[in-house]
């Protein structure tokens, strides 16, 4: 009999039709992968195969507008999900807005659309083995928290979506279990020892993540949004050409960075597209028309690692009136060091044309970068002073400050658009052409992670164009991690930072880069918090507020603790913390 691997997970919910989703499922053989709701609506796909693993992607139709309908997966005409026996969840659902244009559940306004993100999530379970939040050396997993508290209350507010910006799965640190794994495969005294070496390897990391019985019932009934960051190939990936010339020089890279990509377009990218966007994908159909798509897998793989143009791992997606840009901030990198940029031409230009089109079209617009574009001004000035370095600012790009700025680049993260000091211009420039432009949105937030502490920092500026219109209110949201910690001498730096002395630190070394004054000033307006924590926007027609919930352990397991809320223009809607049934 074939049975359920891993999933279901719920990953596109239509926001224009109302009417059409998709699930993700892996099985443990060839099958035909049905979904079949409550009210009627259902969907099939035959799976397709990539290195002895099956997967499908289940586009399902016929769902109905603004309602919430549960759901069954099966396999070949026999049920796997909901698993039989005690299975402690509700039933998975499918929620579907409301029809497009039409007024909210209470009929008094536009449809309330709720977005909670994070970052960074180490998955491994506690080193007893048991998923108890009391022993985890991590602290309780604030997924895991946000599952309990909606499975444990149906009046409770869900997400409408979920935004996972970047570390889902760490292929260089791995479990115990995990380790136990590829030692019973290979030598773990050989390159890259205790870290994932193929494919097979990381399918061992999403089962240790996506398992977890908390975490794979909320992704089951949580619409997911997903992009990956340094972990999810290995710590600070593409630093600088310095860096990945040392790697590639590596026996184990290549193998490392293709099967990385791998499966991420297998268990993260494909979720992210629209039915339109799978129908129209050549790859998918390729490995649907073989028997086996590792080849086809593997080969486009293997050309975006070498080329980065070969590939977009960018996406956009439409919340109603909110828009949606998830930006490649890692492999759509240009490490030449005298042409350094975050994002290639064409990623560049895509990111432009979705930022800029069709000015009124939204009242939000969300742009989900992994690394954070304003950071706390001490590192911000560090970045660009370490990058100017390395340019040859003093003495020249084979000189000793050069090989500083490289050393202090590589071995203290930096990396991040500070880093690419006229990516960070262009990006800046952007946000300010939208925030000031025609048909403004109310608000223009950067979604970001990484950094393994939360903060909300506002750009210093008018609030409204020399004309007197309103500009958007712009907004740096970081938020890290989802589980995961920060050494104790890196929370007092990160607090230092922020200080007048740690301003002032920046300021000595941004004259010593001769980076020239800053294009942009910004102050911090909530956090620094540390903690296992999840930030959630609540927007509705051209309000927004935004709370953060931190996980704490409870008498029976982690519970969510609000650490955080604020409206972000003048009135605020119903923040996700509020009890309120959608």
């Amino acid at each position: 009999m074939t049975e359920l691997r891993l999933g279901p997970v719920l990953r596109y919910v239509d926001w224009e039709t109302a009417s059409t989703a998709t699930v993700w499922v892996e099985t443990d053989r060839p099958c035909t992968a049905e979904v079949r709701c409550a009210d009627g609506a259902s969907g099939s796909s035959r799976t397709f195969a990539v290195a002895g693993h099956h997967y499908a992607l289940v586009v399902v139709t016929g769902l109905t507008p603004g309602s919430t309908t549960a759901y069954e997966v099966v396999l070949d005409d026999r049920t796997v999900w909901p698993p039989l026996g005690d299975h402690p969840f509700p039933p998975s659902t499918i929620t579907t807005p409301p029809i497009p244009g039409a007024a909210d559940e209470d009929g008094d306004g536009p449809a309330t659309v709720r977005v909670a993100f994070g970052s960074c999530r180490w998955a491994a379970p506690p080193a007893d083995g048991h998923l108890s939040h009391r022993s985890d050396p991590v602290g309780p997993d604030a997924l895991d928290a946000l599952a309990a508290r909606l499975a444990a209350d149906p009046s409770a507010v869900r997400p409408d979506v979920l935004l996972l910006l970047g570390d889902q799965v760490y292929a260089d640190e791995t479990s115990e279990a995990t380790r136990r794994r590829l030692a019973a495969r290979r030598d773990l005294g050989e390159p890259p020892g205790a870290e994932v070496a193929d494919y097979d390897e990381y399918t061992c990391l999403y089962d240790e993540s996506w398992r977890d019985p908390e975490v794979r019932w909320l992704l089951s009934t949580v619409p997911s949004c997903m992009i990956f960051d340094d972990h999810d190939v290995i710590d600070d990936w593409n630093t600088s050409a310095a860096w990945l010339a040392g790697i590639r020089a590596t026996s184990w890279w290549n193998e490392r960075i293709v099967s990385g990509l791998m499966s991420y377009w297998v268990y993260q990218h494909l979720g992210n597209l629209s039915p339109a966007e799978l129908a129209a994908d050549p790859l998918l159909a390729a490995v649907h028309a073989t028997p086996d798509g590792t080849e086809a897998v593997r080969g486009f793989a293997a050309g975006a690692a070498a080329d980065p143009t070969r590939a977009r791992w960018s996406y956009q997606r439409i919340f109603g009136r909110v828009r949606l840009l998830m930006v490649d901030s890692r492999a759509a990198r240009v490490l030449d060091e005298q042409q350094r940029s975050m994002l290639h031409t064409q990623e560049e230009k895509w990111l432009r044309d979705a930022a800029l089109a069709a000015p009124g079209s939204c009242d939000h617009l969300l742009i989900g970068t992994s690394l954070p574009w304003l950071l706390p001004p001490m590192v911000h000035d560090a970045e660009q002073w370490s990058s100017a370095l390395c340019r040859g600012e003093r003495g020249g790009p084979d000189g000793r400050w050069a090989r500083v700025g490289e050393y202090l680049r590589q071995r203290s993260d930096l990396e991040h658009w500070a880093a690419f000091p006229e990516s960070f211009e262009r990006l800046t420039e952007l946000i300010r052409e939208v925030a000031e432009g025609p048909g403004a949105p109310a608000t223009v937030c950067v979604l970001s992670g990484d950094v393994h502490h939360a903060y909300v920092a506002e750009p210093n500026g008018p609030t409204t164009t020399p004309g007197g219109t309103p500009v958007a209110r712009v907004l740096q949201l970081t938020c890290s991690p989802v589980h995961n910690s920060i050494p104790t001498p890196l929370r007092a730096g990160f607090r230092f930072a922020w200080s007048r002395a740690g301003r002032l630190l920046g300021r000595l070394l941004a004259r010593h880069g001769r980076t020239g004054p800053p294009s942009l000033r910004w102050h911090r307006t909530g956090g620094p918090w540390f903690g296992n924590q999840l930030m959630t926007l609540t927007l509705s027609g051209r309000k927004a507020a935004l709370s953060m919930v931190q996980a704490r352990p409870g008498k029976t397991g982690a519970v969510l603790e609000r650490v955080f809320a604020r409206p972000l223009t003048d009135e605020a809607p119903p923040s996700f913390s509020q009890s309120t049934k959608r």
